[in-house]
């Protein structure tokens, strides 16, 4: 099971995270906006305010994403 250890917020609705292997990937969370809880990640501030809880990412107490989830749907920095 992997785990997030740092994530830092990229232009165009984009995150880039580093994964406890040191692997970072970018996480394009743009697909995800129009659909349920994620529709207030829209909202810049909102969006900007993400930060690591137990492992993955988060905004808040409604709405995080599965850390295995984002390894495997994330593109790696080369």
């Amino acid at each position: 099971m992997r785990k997030i250890v740092n994530v830092e917020v990229l232009e165009n609705y984009e995150l880039l995270l580093t994964f406890d292997n040191d692997i970072k990937k970018i996480k394009d969370m743009k697909p995800y906006l129009d659909k349920g809880v994620f529709e207030k990640l829209k909202d810049k501030d909102v969006f900007n305010k993400v930060k690591i809880s137990f492992g993955t990412v988060s905004w808040g107490d409604d709405i995080d994403m599965c850390a295995d989830s984002l390894y495997e749907t994330s593109e790696e920095v080369k």
